[in-house]
Order: structure tokens, then sequence, then C-alpha cells
């Protein structure tokens, strides 16, 4: 993967890769996973699940701990805020709330908040 300056084309090429994405969807599951047990989901070799982890790590989607022998790993806590921002700034008008959406396309205006 060659190395870029700009986070968000990092953030992506991390996840763009098979088992990368394999190890962000196990960890989405679970507050946290040892990283002994990727291998599992992932079907590859724990030195494989280091080097993708280490990319994952350095893209910034993912945070580690290490205890005593033991390393765990865990989502970023702004990992699922940095992608919406991405898919954000993609969609012409910005993304739209689903009931906005129903609501426009029935022909209602919005509701005001009452206080």
């Amino acid at each position: 993967m060659k190395k870029t300056a700009d986070p968000e084309v990092r953030l992506l090429q991390a996840l763009a890769d098979p088992t990368r994405l394999a190890i962000v969807r196990e960890l989405a599951g679970n507050a946290e996973v040892c990283a002994c047990d990727f291998t599992t989901c992932c079907d590859v070799g724990q030195p494989t699940v280091s080097h993708h982890l280490k990319v994952l790590r350095e893209a910034g989607v993912v945070v580690s701990e290490r205890r005593g022998s033991w390393i765990f790993y865990r989502l970023a806590p702004n990992v699922a805020e940095r992608l919406g921002g991405i898919a954000r700034g993609l969609v012409p008008g910005g993304i739209i709330p689903v009931g906005e959406l129903t609501r426009r396309r029935s022909g209602q205006t919005a509701k005001p908040a009452s206080a």
C-alpha cells in the first residue's frame, strides 16, 4: 500500500483490504479483541494479522492496549465519525435523514420542534 499523508485516503486504503475489513467487522461486534484471536476470524497466520493491525493502527482505525504479553484492540472512538464525514462529503447537498427524505417525497413539511 502506497503511503500518503491524507488521513482520509489512509483510512479508506486501510479498510479496502478484505483481511483488514474482517478485523474491523470483528471489532465492531466486540468491545475489544486480543490480537491472538484474529487468526480465527481472518483465516490467516499471526504475522499477517500483526501486519494488518499495524496498518489499521497507523490509519487511526484501531487503538491497542498491552496487558502483560497480550495486546487488545478496539475500534478507535472516532472512526465512525470519520467515515461519516467522508460519506457526507461525497453526497451533493449532504446526507439527508431518512425521515426527512420520506417527508420530502410525500410532500409534507417538517413540523417545528415544540419547546
